[in-house]
């Protein structure tokens, strides 16, 4: 008993590291194209044309969103400065849902872990899903809710960026030592949900039998075409969310879950509400809460839930009519294998790419010899020791693996 469990807790580890090296790739490109945008476009040139809930409002905040970080605490940050700038909450709603959902380095891990069916689902989606959010907002819009919440925004407001010609900055050696910058702070804002999210992907792939998401999800009616099917497609969409929100999981991180989920024999409506579903999740609620108070946080996380349940039944039965839905045959266990592959290659290139951008963002590059820069220090947080603990696990299982299997 023993040895089997020590045997699938050093596959759990290897699993989870797999999953990784699959996207390592896709996380330095993605970060990497990031980090140049936000470096290059001048965000106030934009947000000067959020303060409306009207149609110019909603498509520069989803089109700021979309070139903007896919950290899931980065868009609500964001978010937060857009409101202290003058946006619209309507606005501020669609640049969370965008910068999480219509990113670059969101749709390469997509890709990579479920195929390019659901690439084309997810962007279909997000599209839908800023809509009917701004839909639901505008018509229940609690208006002193969000004046008391853009006061206190205000009042607890941080400096502004200065606004900048993107020409100058793009052929200035200053320009590029801020894309060196901006891409290791892209990665510390999200290494700890990364390394979570794997992990547990990893170690629910292992220990959590197929049966278990079958049972949650009602896979045993799911093909039923009927108003059983009907139920179980909404039932699926409406429980998403709350898987989501019990692995704590922000926007990259909860990829490889998904594939666990679309393994386990999830509906495509489940597939999607779960991947919607990042801003849901505990610590960013509380996040809101600190900036608007938690009528407001309360308020936008409803509004999040109705839109996401919506928006994964109207994908669902969309794409059912043209006979579209995606049914991806990647398999958890192909995509955490170690293979002399296109992976292979690709990880070992872009190694060149994370030692450019620490040549740009050095100090030398930037020519300000002798100057240390700004260290972000290494606070302790409920989340940062998680992720320790978690990459514990792995280490620690990943020598189980090796002792097991030379056993």
């Amino acid at each position: 008993m023993f040895e089997t469990f020590l045997s699938l807790y050093g596959e759990a580890a290897k699993t989870a590291v797999g999953f990784f090296w699959k996207a390592s790739w896709a996380f330095v490109l993605g970060y990497a194209v990031s980090a140049m945008i936000q470096s290059f476009v001048p965000k106030r040139r934009l947000t000067r044309y959020m303060g409306k809930a009207d149609l110019e409002s909603l498509s520069l905040a989803t089109a700021f969103g979309a070139i903007s970080s896919s950290c899931s605490f980065a868009a609500l940050s964001a978010a937060r400065a857009l409101v202290q700038k003058g946006a619209n909450f309507v606005a501020a709603v669609a640049f969370m849902f965008a910068s999480t959902n219509l990113v670059i380095e969101l749709g390469i891990l997509i890709f990579i872990f479920l195929g390019w069916q659901f690439i084309a689902a997810e962007v279909i989606g997000g599209f839908v899903l800023i809509v009917l959010s701004s839909i639901f907002i505008r018509l229940t819009y609690p208006q002193n809710w969000f004046e008391a919440a853009r006061d206190k925004v205000e009042q607890e407001g941080e400096e502004e960026e200065a606004d900048f010609n993107p020409w100058q900055r793009i052929t200035s050696r200053e320009g590029w030592h801020m894309v060196g910058r901006r891409f290791f702070m892209e990665w510390n804002m999200v290494w700890e949900e990364i390394l979570i999210g794997f992990t547990v992907a990893g170690f629910m792939a292992v220990f959590v039998p197929d049966r278990f998401w079958k049972t949650v999800f009602l896979a045993q009616w799911a093909g039923d075409s009927g108003p059983v099917g009907f139920l179980v497609a909404v039932e699926n969409a409406m429980i998403a969310p709350f898987v989501a929100a019990a692995t704590f999981i922000g926007s990259m991180g909860n990829i490889p879950l998904a594939t666990v989920l679309n393994s386990g024999g999830v509906l495509f409506a489940g597939i999607m509400g779960f991947i919607y579903s990042d801003l849901m999740v505990p610590p960013l609620v509380n996040v809101n809460a600190k900036y608007y108070g938690w009528r407001v946080a309360l308020y936008i996380a409803g509004v999040m839930y109705v839109s996401i349940v919506a928006t994964a039944l109207i994908l669902h039965y969309g794409f059912l009519a043209f006979g579209l839905t995606p049914e991806s045959a990647r398999k958890v266990t192909d995509i955490a294998q170690f293979k002399l592959d296109y992976t292979f290659w690709l990880n070992l290139g872009f190694v060149v790419v994370v030692f450019v951008m620490a040549w740009l963002a050095s100090a030398r590059f930037a020519g300000k010899h002798g100057e240390a820069g700004h260290r972000a220090g290494f606070a302790m947080s409920f989340k940062r020791g998680v992720a320790l603990l978690a990459a514990g696990l792995i280490l620690a299982g990943l020598a189980v693996h090796f002792v097991v299997g030379a056993a």
